[in-house]
Parts: structure tokens; sequence; C-alpha cells
């Protein structure tokens, strides 16, 4: 199973060009609904706007070396190790990160080159597609049964689903129908392999047909935001940006408290 390419089997099944334009179309799906998603949650024109408001404020001028290296840094802390996250939450994000990665590289490269039956496979591929969708379920099944902060903070139970939850639901459902199409295909369960090669298609597109309702595109943010922040920090605007009246605990201020008295 594991060393066994389940596109270049599938091939006899479903012609290797429409496999081909099912991914060409999941990526503009992603393009699609990130783009709907700039435009109507105006996240970009904000990241922008606050960039041009830092600016003004800056007290401290940096150069284009020391910006490249903040981004640098915050590139291999922020994005790659997600420094950010703490304990078990940063263990668990980085097994479905690198996992969904894996999982997704390796699918791209097996259906555009080795999705014919007389392609002859490196193992090597298999092998990682495999490993990438089980580090994927192990990520994810330990954030959303254990890790989810409605559950450790709220004591909602784990079935609990909002929109939000759509991202993490579909990656996980996906690389599990994924291992469960490969399984039966290689067992030769006819009826099984189909069942779940249809729901592995289905949760496809939700997950990329879903960008711009789940949390999808803030993988596009999230790395521009830290980055923002760490070049402000540097330049000091971002000590002198106003604090926002509706949110005074996230800057570290709540009930102004009287001084002790001592009689």
């Amino acid at each position: 199973m594991f060393t066994i390419n389940p596109f270049s089997e599938l091939s006899q099944l479903i012609p290797f060009l429409v496999m081909q334009v099912f991914v060409v179309v999941m990526i503009m799906l992603v393009v699609a609904g990130t783009l709907m998603d700039i435009v109507h949650k105006k996240n970009v024109k904000y990241f922008f706007e606050n960039a041009n408001r830092a600016k003004k404020l800056a007290t401290n001028n940096v150069n284009i070396g020391k910006k490249t290296s903040i981004v640098l840094k915050t590139v291999a802390s922020d994005v790659l190790t997600t420094s950010e996250l703490a304990g078990k939450r940063r263990i668990a994000h980085l097994f479905g990160m690198y996992g969904t990665v894996i999982f997704w590289v390796t699918s791209v490269i097996m259906i555009f080159n080795y999705s014919t039956p007389q392609s002859s496979t490196p193992y090597i591929l298999p092998l990682l597609w495999h490993l990438g969708a089980i580090m994927t379920c192990i990520g994810g099944y330990w954030f959303w049964f254990f890790l989810r902060v409605d559950v450790s903070a709220e004591g909602n139970p784990w079935y609990r689903v909002v929109k939000a939850d759509l991202f993490v639901l579909s990656l996980v459902v996906t690389a599990t129908f994924g291992l469960a199409w490969s399984y039966f295909q290689t067992a030769g369960k006819s009826g099984w392999d189909t069942l779940f090669l249809v729901l592995f298609i289905l949760s496809n597109l939700v997950l990329f047909g879903g960008v711009y309702w789940s949390k999808f595109a803030h993988m596009f943010y999230k790395p521009g935001a830290a980055m923002q922040k760490n070049l402000a920090e540097a330049d000091g605007s971002r000590d002198n940006l106003p604090i926002p009246a509706d949110k005074p605990k996230q800057y570290g201020l709540g009930i102004k408290r009287e001084a002790p008295r001592h009689y």
C-alpha cells in the first residue's frame, strides 16, 4: 500500500488528463476563493492601510539589509516553526502543516508525472504521500479532539462545529478518505475503494471550494501579518500605534484599580 501510487492505478478507470484537469480546477477554486475573501472581507486593504499608518509613525530607520533579515527570521520562526504556539498545540500544528504540504506536493507530482499505468513511480513518492496524509490526520485529530480552544476553555463538545471549523475538518477528512481509498484499492476491495474514492473527491471539493467560507485564506495572510508586526517593532511604529478603544484587554489594559490605601 505505502509504495503504490494510487493515481497510477486509478488511471485504469479515470483518464490521467481528467485527474490533471481536476487539480487545475482545485487551484483555480483556491485563487477565486482567496480573491473573493480579499474583496468582501477587505483583509488586504486593512493590511496595507495599517502598514502605511505604521510607516508614518516609525521612529527608527531600518535599512534594506535589516528588513531582509527580519523577513527571513520571520519565515524561519513564525512560518516554518510556528514559534508563536507552544507545547502540544505547536506539535499538532507542525504535524498538520508539514503533513499537508507533503500530501499536496506529492499528489501533484504523481498526478502530473506518474499517473499512467505505464509509468514507473519512484517508491519514495507514494511513501511520502501516505506519510503526509498520516501526519495530517495525527495533527488534525489531535487538535480537534484535545486541543481546541472551545473544548479546553469553554467545555464545548468536540462535535460542536461552526463555519470556522470547515478548513481543518475538510482537510483531515480528505486525508482520511485518501488513506482509506488507497487501502481498499490495494486490498482489491471492489466497491469500498470506489466509495472512498468518491468521498475523497467530494472532500477535496469542499476543502478547495470552501476557501471563502473557511480559514483556508488565512494561510496567505498570516505570514504577511507576522512580517508586518516584526518590521513595526524594529522601526518603532508599533509602540506608537493608537490603542483600539474596543480592544483594551488585548493591549494589557483593563479595569483601572486604585492603589491600596494604608491607614
